[in-house]
């Protein structure tokens, strides 16, 4: 059988959520989407996510947050995050970190165990340990506990170390996507015939804008080098994503194509 994944990229504050409220349940009813991923490291404000807006991201149908480097920005995080095993953080932050860098999802219908991973990657990024050598142990620690598919969110930033990590894990999970540059490629593919993969998912919010954010602040910043305060753009709303289906009993991708559903 096969459970079809819909994966979406960065929301950014409030108008990623607006835009995720509005389309994502028309899409899942059309699309008979399975299980519903989002990275949610920027919805409130463009950088962290509080509780408040991760509950109204669960009620729009996102069964999964996963996060990166933002997570922490907020620090309303420390509070309730283990309180929903369903927010990842990456889990190659160190053990004694709150939250968890994984989290097996339920799918009710088949029955199958759906495992979700985080993780940072290193290049042109803050310290953190090797992503390679923490996601091969996560996945070793949801196959143990029956995990009948593995996703990957890679929160990375270059997207060489992208690429070499779906070539890395391409007989290891199902389906991998790239985050944090917030610009959707056009490399949706499976790999050596198995795993499911794009460079980065893209994201939810404005795609007339930098990043998501106003042009504004942004071009202010690169013509002074002066340090800007960034506000999430509202216009020309959509979300972004891929949409895979995965064969179970096989373990392997058999379609991943791009979404881009405008407002």
């Amino acid at each position: 059988m096969n459970v079809r994944i819909l994966m979406l990229g960065d929301l950014i504050g409030r108008p990623g959520r607006r835009v995720v409220k509005e389309l994502l349940p028309e899409f899942i009813r059309k699309n008979e989407v399975d299980i519903v991923v989002a990275n949610g490291e920027n919805a409130s404000g463009g950088a962290g996510i509080i509780e408040s807006c991760a509950k109204e991201l669960f009620s729009c149908g996102i069964n999964v947050i996963t996060s990166g480097n933002h997570i922490w920005n907020k620090k309303e995080i420390y509070s309730y995050i283990d309180k929903y095993p369903q927010i990842i953080r990456p889990a190659n932050y160190p053990p004694n970190v709150a939250g968890s860098g994984s989290y097996l999802f339920k799918h009710e219908k088949s029955g199958k165990n759906i495992g979700v991973i985080n993780i940072l990657g290193q290049v042109f990024m803050s310290p953190i340990d090797s992503p390679f050598v923490s996601v091969e142990k996560e996945i070793g620690k949801l196959r143990e506990k029956d995990a009948d598919i593995v996703i990957v969110d890679f929160h990375a930033e270059a997207t060489a170390e992208k690429e070499a990590m779906g070539i890395f894990l391409s007989d290891k999970a199902e389906l991998i996507a790239g985050t944090h540059t917030h610009v959707q490629t056009s490399d949706a593919k499976i790999v050596n015939g198995r795993t499911g993969y794009i460079t980065d998912l893209g994201r939810c919010g404005s795609i007339n804008s930098v990043i998501g954010f106003r042009a504004k602040e942004s071009l202010k910043g690169f013509l002074t080098n002066i340090p800007q305060g960034f506000q999430p753009a509202k216009t020309e709303l959509a979300i972004e994503g891929v949409l895979a289906d995965i064969d179970v009993e096989k373990r392997v991708c058999t379609t991943i194509v791009a979404v881009r559903e405008l407002l």
